[in-house]
Parts: structure tokens; C-alpha cells; sequence
């Protein structure tokens, strides 16, 4: 029973912040499962934390992990309304998994690659080298989350749900850009 009062403060709390300030509360939340994501990755791998991933996936967390699903998820909303549109959990899906999903994972290879001090070509590099593998990881196994998510998580909460699942991807995302960098390591 005491433990149920502080986790329930704190939940009570995050709402709140949520509903006060989704944006700053989405972006934060992004931060810190993202650096989490990055770090569960190194020390799974049983490697020494570096910090440079961890900082690249926060910060890519803090500008750009709580913003661009906050309005994509209103855009989604606009388009595809529960009571007008036919069939809207499909044509949400479909259009977040053949457009949004593809766009989102090149942009964050190339800017989690900038966000570690690689310069432009390097980025691309590792873009070009990642991207077809890591997005047909994403259709096959945040397809199941990303229905869950439209179909039954809040609007409000969409965010925090991929979010959570994110922290895993993070995870996946991490791992193939180190194994990337080991075998270009090992090739030199």
C-alpha cells in the first residue's frame, strides 16, 4: 500500500503535465526512454557506456521524438475521423505505415548519425547502409504496437505508448548501428 501512493502521485502527476503541456511532457518523456533505450543496448551488449549514442538518442528524443508524433498523430485524427471515414483504423495504419514510418525512419538514422558528430556523408553512409534493413524490422514488428496504439490507446496517450515501445526500438536501432560501425570498423 505505500508504494501504490507515490506511483499513483506520479502518474496523477505525468497526466496532469500531459494535459498542461503534451509537447514539453512528450518531448521529455522521448529524452529519457531514448538515452534509456541506448544505454539498456550498450550494457546488454556488454560493452563500456559510451556517452555519444546515449546523448544523440536524447536529444533526438527532446526535439524531434515527442513533436513530430504529437502532430502527426493530430494530422492522422484530421484525416481519418472515427465517425465520417470508412474503415478509419485501416487507412490510419496504412497511411502511418507506408508513409509516416518510412519518412520517420530515414530521418532518424540521419539525424541520430549527425547527433553523434558524424559529418554529412558519413550520415548518409550509414543511412543508405541501414535503412531497408531497419525499416523492414519496424513493418514487422511495430506493425502489431502501431494497431494496438490507433485502436485502442487515447489519442492523448498515443505518444507515451510508442514511446514505451520505442525504448525497445532503441534499443534494435542502437544495436544494428554498432554492429554497422563494428564491421566498418573491422573492414579498415
Amino acid at each position: 500500500m505505500s508504494l501504490s501512493k507515490p506511483i499513483m502521485n506520479l502518474v496523477a502527476s505525468y497526466l496532469q503535465n500531459l494535459y498542461l503541456h503534451p509537447i514539453k511532457t512528450k518531448s521529455i518523456t522521448s529524452c529519457v526512454l531514448g538515452s534509456a533505450g541506448s544505454i539498456a543496448s550498450q550494457l546488454v551488449a556488454g560493452q563500456s557506456l559510451r556517452l555519444d549514442p546515449v546523448l544523440a538518442f536524447g536529444l533526438y528524443g527532446l526535439l524531434f521524438g515527442g513533436t513530430i508524433p504529437h502532430y502527426f498523430y493530430e494530422i492522422l485524427e484530421r484525416l481519418f475521423p472515427e465517425d465520417v471515414v470508412a474503415f478509419p483504423l485501416a487507412k490510419k495504419l496504412i497511411f502511418e505505415r507506408a508513409i509516416f514510418a518510412p519518412i520517420m525512419q530515414a530521418f532518424s538514422l540521419y539525424t541520430l548519425s549527425r547527433f553523434e558528430g558524424k559529418n554529412h556523408k558519413a550520415a548518409v553512409k550509414q543511412l543508405f547502409s541501414l535503412y531497408y534493413s531497419v525499416l523492414e524490422a519496424n513493418w514487422k514488428w511495430l506493425t502489431l504496437f502501431q494497431i494496438i496504439n490507433l485502436a485502442f490507446i487515447p489519442p492523448m496517450l498515443r505518444v507515451l505508448f510508442m514511446n514505451l515501445v520505442g525504448f525497445g526500438w532503441a534499443m534494435f536501432i542502437a544495436t544494428k548501428r554498432r554492429e554497422q560501425s563494428q564491421k566498418k570498423n573491422a573492414g579498415n
